[in-house]
């Protein structure tokens, strides 16, 4: 053997975070060839393995670039160097075959269709003309193909399709864009569509291109067409078609809850939307999500059917994510289809969404009038994410799912193995280890034993992907939550302690702590705002001022509480609740108020005897529930169809006035906790009533009102040797207004503010703070 060059050096980079999946490996052999350097690259358990070997300066340059140059769809992390003894090594870079051994690594989240795959998609000269599944390792699923780690793929649900030879020498071509693209495929070996209608749609059976084409003919008839995508079926129909709109809302008994909507392009969702430029940046971003927009009624063209939002100022707008939405709304020349699709998930209300094709045509039967499926399994449901932009041009996550599932969030102190269950609404499993912490994707509410199921499985493939093997269970301290049995459940099996069980507001704290990347060394000032939590005292809390750690908290102020009247299924009701807030401040039920003229004689009878005698009436010092009440006392909502319709309506007026400079005034005192009581603004909303004030400035007052109270009860907790950091947290504070006047007051107070960016301020974040009161350190609360 003989001795190496004098001047050559070797090194070993170990490189960690997103780098498989993402076309890593022939970006470090252009990198590498490009500097003539020798050496090898190959994936392991634990990420990137290289080798590089050559004189010293192109050695450097070489590493330099490496961490300032990935490639479009990778996070590095970090990256170990070590120095080896220099072999002489004289042959050409190259890329060695993934060791399969244990270990770690981080799978990028499903992305949407590349400029350069769309370009091919429309080129009659390309072999992927029109290919429904086209992708390179800069787009395409990843997250929903992923059965296993390492990423291969004999590891995803491809591995069913054996590539021609055609895409195998691509797959195996260094210099190419699809250099090991897991999910690479073409006409001649990839899924197949195909197109089945229900009996007495009269449409044959189609596959490929005449199921498009047939798909596109029966959405511009005004058919519900049910449309399988990455992570799920969609119902779609044209969103300009006021009776194809009322048709699925009917079927899929949604109430009056605004559908999202799917534009062809950006000039087509500018015509039914006024975007800013972060929005459009949003809208267009690999991550495609549901991007909520001001809705701009255009002056001609086609107009949303009233029945895709009604009473929102605001439309929920996404583009097209995958080669068959693209080709769903037509290529140049293609027979002319909608424009604007609703694009809901494939689901019945309460169940997940479905991903099954055979499920499918059972459980969407009645609802869509035809199934346009392909034969790529999918290996775990992924909705669509949901954001909405501030003025400041800062993201808030309403639903974080599909876009970036399962993208890690680094952790600012290490958690112990652990699996946190979250909540029964909006449901969000979290997995954590170390300094990293997984979410799973969205589930939804926990009232079906489908989505238990769907709970559960989604759990065993995030274990799959991150290889984390939970050591501790946490869940909700509510002992109704089905999440919190499931826990249990799970803890037994897997053999592990009861579940560690952490109280609901103190999660949202700890999550909202975490994201901003706080250690717990200081309290904050948590504001948590919801509809419903589990308080220590046994009653149903959610308007909460709490100092609060990752290791406690101490309730400094909170609402002061209403009966419940009917506990959850009184929720249905804020004219009860309504009534029940009048009742609690001692105010009478005037003849004239909106909310006594919602109710019946014999329902405001019932009620009076109910809470007279405190039968079925829970305790709740819940904001959310107050939002309710005066959303029914402003005479904007007295029955609730979905969830916080009542407050969203509430806000939706306000934002019509909110340049009004009143605010309603709250009290408070108390010996010890402070309490905060809404009397003083129930009064003052009465009296404006009577005046005949429009309830769109009574919605107003209230919001600035509550904002003011927050800024308050913020100095008087400073004042009292408490923190100058203030968690805004819970879902009351998905309500852009509230947010963004309250973090004014509390700014221009001296106040640092922590505001939800890629966690959700609801309890879709839930399960990241559960994470971190349970996992870190010298915390073992369990059952």
């Amino acid at each position: 053997m003989t001795a190496p060059a004098a001047g050559l050096v070797r090194r070993r980079l170990t490189v960690h975070g997103t780098v498989q999946g993402v076309g890593f490996r022939p970006h470090v052999h252009r990198l590498a060839a490009g500097l003539s350097l020798t050496g090898f690259v190959g994936n392991t358990g634990d990420g990137v393995l290289i080798e590089v070997e050559g004189p010293a300066p192109e050695v450097d340059r070489f590493c330099d670039r490496l961490a300032e140059e990935p490639p479009p769809l990778a996070t590095v992390t970090g990256i170990l160097g070590q120095t080896l003894p220099a072999t002489g090594e004289s042959g050409p870079f190259t890329i060695r075959s993934t060791d399969r051994a244990g270990g770690r690594t981080q799978l990028p989240p499903d992305t949407a269709t590349c400029a350069d795959c769309l370009r091919e998609l429309s080129d009659p000269a390309d072999r992927r003309h029109r290919h429904p599944f086209i992708t390179c390792t800069h787009c395409g699923p990843r997250f929903t193909i992923a059965t296993g780690l390492p990423y291969d793929r004999v590891a995803t649900t491809m591995a069913g399709f054996p590539m021609c030879p055609a895409c195998a020498r691509e797959y195996g071509d260094p210099a190419d864009r699809r250099f090991h693209a897991q999910p690479v495929a073409c006409p001649d070996c990839g899924p197949r569509l195909t197109l089945v209608a229900a009996d007495g749609i009269g449409v044959r059976p189609a596959r490929d291109a005449d199921a498009l084409t047939t798909a596109r003919a029966l959405l511009a008839a005004g058919r519900i067409v049910a449309v399988k995508g990455v992570g799920g079926y969609h119902l779609a129909c044209d969103a300009t078609d006021a009776r194809a709109v009322s048709t699925l809302r009917g079927r899929k008994e949604r109430g009056g809850k605004a559908f999202a909507v799917m534009c062809a392009d950006l000039p087509t969702a500018e015509r039914i939307a006024v975007l800013t430029d972060a929005e459009r940046a949003a809208l267009t971003s690999a991550r495609r999500p549901i991007v909520l927009l001001r809705h701009r009624r255009p002056a001609a063209g086609p107009r949303l059917a009233d029945d895709v939002c009604p009473g929102s100022p605001h439309i929920g707008v996404m583009l097209p994510y995958t080669p068959v939405q693209t080709l769903l709304f037509g290529l140049p020349g293609d027979r002319p289809g909608p424009r604007i699709l609703v694009m809901t998930s494939g689901n019945r209300s309460g169940e997940p969404i479905v991903t099954d094709d055979t499920e499918a045509l059972a459980r969407l039967a009645g609802l869509a009038d035809a199934w346009l499926r392909h034969d790529r399994p999918i290996a775990v449901p992924c909705d669509d994410s949901l954001l909405r932009v501030r003025p400041d041009g800062t993201e808030q996550v309403l639903r974080r799912s599909r876009g970036y599932v399962p993208r890690p969030l680094r952790l600012p102190v290490p958690v112990r193995p652990t699996l946190a269950v979250g909540g029964d609404l909006k449901n969000v499993p979290c997995l954590g280890e170390g300094d990293h912490a997984w979410f799973g994707p969205h589930i939804g509410d926990m009232g079906e034993l489908a989505t238990l199921e769907a709970a559960e499985r989604a759990e065993r493939h995030l274990t799959r992907l991150t290889g984390v093997t939970p050591r501790l269970v946490a869940a909700d301290r509510h002992p109704g939550y089905h999440s919190t049995a499931r826990a249990r459940t799970r803890a037994a099996r897997l053999g592990l302690a009861p579940p560690a069980l952490v109280q609901h507001h103190h999660a949202h704290i700890a999550a909202a702590m975490a994201e901003h990347g706080l250690d717990g060394t200081e309290p904050v000032i948590g504001v948590a705002f919801d509809g419903t939590g589990y308080g220590d005292d046994g009653t149903v809390w959610g308007g909460e001022i709490l100092l609060a750690d990752y290791t406690g908290y101490r309730r400094f102020a909170h609402l002061a509480p209403a009966p419940l009247p009917g506990g959850d299924a009184g929720v249905a009701n804020p004219c009860r609740l309504a009534l029940a807030r009048l009742w609690a401040a001692g105010l009478p039920w005037e003849p004239q108020v909106p909310s006594v003229l919602a109710c019946s004689d014999t329902e405001r009878a019932v009620l009076r005897r109910q809470l007279e005698r405190q039968v079925a009436c829970v305790p709740t010092s819940s904001m959310g529930r107050l939002f309710d009440a005066v959303s029914s006392l402003a005479g904007i909502c007295h029955r609730s169809e979905y969830e916080a319709q009542a407050a969203m309506e509430l806000e939706a007026a306000a934002q019509a006035r909110e340049a009004d400079a009143r605010a309603y005034p709250f009290g408070l005192g108390g010996e010890g906790t402070l309490v905060c009581s809404p009397t003083p603004m129930l009064r003052a909303l009465l009296a404006d009533r009577r005046r005949g004030t429009p309830a769109p400035v009574l919605a107003a007052r209230f919001h600035r009102g509550v904002a003011r109270t927050v800024a308050e009860l913020c100095r008087r907790a400073r004042a009292a040797g408490g923190p100058a950091t203030v968690a805004l947290t819970g879902g009351v504070f998905a309500n852009a207004l509230l947010e963004e006047e309250s973090t004014a007051l509390l700014a221009a107070d001296g106040f640092t503010v922590l505001r939800h960016g890629e966690v959700p301020p609801n309890d879709g974040g839930l399960a990241l703070g559960q994470l971190m009161v349970a996992g870190t350190a010298n915390n073992q609360e369990t059952e």
